[in-house]
């Protein structure tokens, strides 16, 4: 069933045709994590993966495509690396998440829960659960007062926040 409800665009964006998604945040995210191989480099991360080999390996890509990523996400700041030296070997580093990249967990937790729902023949093969109590664990969009918002019932404006800012940035260049 098709369904035709949309986001409500507020204000001077109800109209579509009078503006364009200038400094859009979803299209510098695909960017820097918008390939395949980022975001399953990403998932070993969450997963545990340390090691250049541990990504290589588990995400199945070729040594120059997986530091080709890692060295993508570092350098945006997702990643950090840290020194570690096994006995009688050169010093090596392993990679872990920073705040930036612990920060990307809903999104990459959402597209696993759409994936579920949408792409599994059966039953999705691993369950998000709370460690402690083994409660299921879900992506939702919630209000901050806890609401669930729908996407007809999500209202979408201009940050005035942003526009002053980048009114600043316009009277400082001049």
């Amino acid at each position: 069933m098709m369904c035709v409800m949309a986001a409500v665009m507020e204000g001077q964006l109800a109209d579509l045709g009078s503006w364009q998604p200038v400094d859009c945040s979803i299209d510098k995210a695909l960017g820097l994590v918008g390939t395949r191989s980022a975001m399953l480099i990403l998932r070993e991360a969450y997963y545990g993966t340390r090691r250049f080999d541990g990504f290589a390996a588990r995400v199945g890509i070729t040594d120059a495509a997986a530091a080709r990523q890692l060295r993508k996400l570092t350098a945006a700041g997702l990643l950090g690396k840290q020194p570690y030296q096994e006995e009688g070997k050169r010093t090596r580093y392993e990679y872990v998440l920073t705040d930036m990249g612990r920060g990307l967990l809903p999104a990459v937790l959402a597209l696993m829960q759409w994936g579920d729902a949408y792409l599994q023949s059966g039953p999705a093969p691993l369950r998000l659960v709370e460690e402690s109590t083994g409660t299921p664990v879900r992506v939702q969009v919630r209000s901050e007062n806890g609401r669930e918002i729908g996407l007809e019932q999500l209202g979408i404006r201009l940050n005035e926040d942003y526009v002053s800012h980048k009114r600043r940035q316009r009277h400082a260049k001049k």
